[in-house]
């Protein structure tokens, strides 16, 4: 019996060092190419998970794709993948100027670029829902389809717009710092939205449930700032120096807290990265320990976690499930209502705070990032039966 465990343990792994060094590979040389045409990493890494799955590795050689891929579960690829996301979000957090949130006109940027940018979005999502719904949703509830579009198009993909902020320098400035906190209010209203809409499908919406919802949100961001904050910062006082602003101990505790966060988030109804993001945004005025873990923890967390991440989601992407032009068409249109509803939500409501229109433009660019987000929400929708 133990040999067998062994056995397939040692089967498990041996698989799993498989995929790792194919996808790390791939991720690389992709990356490099597309910082070489001045793209971020993310997008190449993506286009070589693309590459290595279902659209291209699996129609040329099958019998090898399914010995890399197929050949164990991929539960294991996907918990490294997203401990990797997590790490993301709380380098993400430390990284970020939020100083500047102390300004009047950076809060009121930042609350207009979130409420247009879900907005705009999900009222464009609620009309192709509701043309495609005879066509690509027949003998499915109209209501509970295209409320999912509008959310589907709602939501920025915030882990993907952290690592390309990251990528060209944009943690410290103002632009940024905005844009980051809109993504983050946008998304967490996103799943609150997502939630809501998923209770009224399966009939268990109630008032009292939504504002239950809501409630323990805000509790638990008030602990985290009042409580949680002097908490940490006085831990990592006793447990680093300043000759050493990043120990073992140090690493443990933020580590240790950045998962505990993780667990609340996920237990109150929003995406696990969450809580990465808000230790690490309690933490983001420890200069000397951020300086730190960017030097020593994120290179280990940006050559081997986020590539499996991203690689990993374009893995599971198969473009051969457009089968035929109207589908093309159907997808560009998704797209495009996507994109325009975005930058054109985020693009109004960055001018109306009053934000110039270069930055208003930028800001609007990069809500736009989609990935990890939009797939768990029409997960979601599929497993409800409101997707087909």
């Amino acid at each position: 019996m133990q040999h067998t465990s062994v056995h397939a343990v040692e089967h498990l792994l041996y698989f799993t060092l498989l995929q790792l060094i194919v996808i790390v590979g791939a991720a690389r040389l992709f990356g490099a190419l597309a910082r070489r045409i001045g793209q971020p990493r993310a997008v190449g890494e993506i286009f070589a998970g693309l590459l290595l799955g279902p659209s291209l590795f699996a129609s040329l050689a099958p019998q090898a794709f399914a010995y890399v891929f197929r050949s164990t579960d991929s539960v294991t690829v996907s918990i490294i993948s997203q401990l990797g996301l997590i790490l993301l979000m709380l380098h993400v957090g430390m990284e970020f100027e939020f100083g500047v949130m102390k300004e009047r006109a950076s809060r009121r940027a930042t609350a207009f670029v979130a409420v247009a940018g879900i907005v705009a979005p999900f009222a464009l999502g609620i009309a192709i829902g509701y043309v495609s719904a005879p066509v690509l949703a027949p003998g499915i509830a109209p209501v509970g389809y295209v409320l999912f579009c509008g959310v589907a198009l709602s939501i920025t993909a915030l882990p993907v717009l952290g690592r390309i902020m990251l990528e060209f320098d944009l943690t410290r400035t103002r632009l940024g710092t905005i844009t980051i906190s809109a993504a983050a209010a946008n998304d967490v209203a996103g799943w609150i939205l997502l939630a809501t809409i998923s209770a009224a499908v399966t009939g268990g919406l109630t008032l009292a449930g939504v504002a239950t919802r809501l409630a323990a949100l805000g509790a638990f961001a008030l602990l985290a700032f009042l409580v949680l904050r002097p908490l940490a910062h006085r831990l990592l006082d006793r447990a680093t120096t300043r000759a050493e602003p990043l120990n073992g101990n140090a690493l443990a505790l933020v580590l240790i807290l950045a998962f505990a966060c993780a667990i609340a988030t996920y237990q109150l109804g929003i995406f696990a990265v969450f809580g990465g993001f808000l230790v690490g945004v309690l933490l983001h005025d420890r200069t000397a320990f951020v300086a730190a873990w960017r030097e020593r923890v994120a290179p280990l967390v940006n050559t081997l976690l986020l590539p499996v991440f991203f690689t990993f989601t374009g893995l599971r992407t198969n473009v051969h499930g457009l089968a035929s032009a109207e589908l093309w068409a159907w997808c560009a249109g998704f797209i495009a209502l996507a994109y325009l509803g975005k930058y054109g939500g985020c693009y109004l409501g960055a001018r109306l705070a009053g934000v110039e229109r270069n930055e208003a433009r930028a800001m609007a660019i990069m809500m736009n990032t989609r990935g990890l987000m939009e797939l768990v929400v029409l997960n979601v929708g599929y497993d409800l039966g409101v997707i087909p």
